[in-house]
């Protein structure tokens, strides 16, 4: 475009302008329908070897397989999901950085990290829900209760005696034991880690005498008999613990329960919003992706990210309630 503007009449202008604004707009598309042109980059909020991870892992690992581009895992614990956030925030909005989302991070955060430098619903956007995964109640096998009833009356007996452990402040155990507290009246120290792995490291040795974690990371230490499921957060009772109680038959209306997402940038393009979504649901289908779903008892997502946006509203007014109640504070 290397014409004497000045030489030109206004249509003239006008239709030059209008020719490179088309050629720009042009160029623009291309770039993004040429996403994805190298590795993306997941950020997952917590130490590796929880839950989090486990779902990260096993959906990054089918979409590889379908874009061909790697989802590259970063793990990054601890600060109560704050430093993943702001992480995702100096990243370009370009669809190479993402995050894992979850109850903490969208619901909880925001009331107890008023001055963490971001809005959640302003500077990021939902893609799409990944999985819902049920709370499992769980103690170290050498405490000498056989179900959640007996355990209310341990723990009843040891006021701030017992320990709890969670994957960090205002993480979905967290909440869980929190809301559970509530319910029974019971009182437990919290001890947060950086994430479930190390959590369940002290779990599983018995440093720690309660633990609430997902299906994922606690089912095989169950099975082994290392630790004993008093209840599941679910309101029905599971396929893989089939003895197992829900909660709600001892404290009706009672649930709770894991969910894992994946948020962006605000400013992403929306025709890669909308591919990243389409590839998640495809994902879920994968036989792979449907048979971990199915060992772990978990429901899996894919919807649009408008159903997303939705479900994590009413998940930040439904827990506004329990941080309220238990005072749950920046750790």
């Amino acid at each position: 475009m290397n014409q004497d503007l000045s030489k030109l009449d206004r249509r003239g202008y006008l239709k030059l302008m209008g020719a490179a604004g088309l050629a720009a707009s042009g160029v623009a598309a291309q770039a993004q329908s040429a996403w994805p042109n190298k590795p993306i980059r997941w950020i997952v909020p917590f130490a590796p070897g929880g839950t989090s991870s486990i779902v990260a892992r096993s959906i990054a690992a089918e979409l590889t397989k379908q874009i061909g581009a790697n989802f590259v895992i970063d793990n990054k614990g601890g600060g109560g999901g704050v430093p993943a956030m702001q992480e995702l925030m100096r990243a370009p909005a370009d669809g190479y950085t993402i995050v894992m989302s979850h109850i903490g991070l969208m619901a909880v955060n925001p009331l107890i990290y008023p001055d963490a430098g971001y809005d959640v619903n302003k500077d990021f956007v939902p893609v799409t829900l990944l999985n819902r995964i049920p709370s499992l109640f769980c103690v170290h096998k050498d405490v000498p209760v056989t179900d959640l009833k007996s355990f209310v009356a341990y723990a009843k007996s040891k006021p701030g005696q017992l320990n709890y452990a969670s994957a960090g402040n205002a993480s979905a155990g967290h909440l869980a034991v929190e809301a559970l507290k509530l319910k029974t009246g019971i009182f437990m120290t919290h001890i947060p880690y950086r994430g479930t792995g190390p959590a369940l490291t002290d779990f599983l040795a018995g440093r720690v005498d309660f633990f609430s974690a997902g299906t994922p990371a606690l089912l095989p230490h169950i099975k082994s008999g290392a630790v004993r499921c008093l209840g599941v957060g679910s309101p029905k009772r599971l396929a893989r613990l089939p003895d197992v109680p829900p909660v709600a038959e001892f404290y009706p209306g009672f649930e709770t329960e894991q969910w894992y997402g994946i948020h962006a940038r605000a400013g992403t393009p929306q025709a890669i919003i909308t591919r990243l979504q389409q590839e998640c649901a495809k994902a879920m289908k994968a036989p792979d992706v449907m048979a971990k779903h199915d060992a772990e008892s978990a429901t899996p997502g894919g919807g649009t990210p408008k159903e997303y946006g939705d479900f994590v509203a009413k998940e930040q007014a439904r827990w506004k309630e329990v941080v309220i109640k238990a005072g749950i504070k920046p750790g």
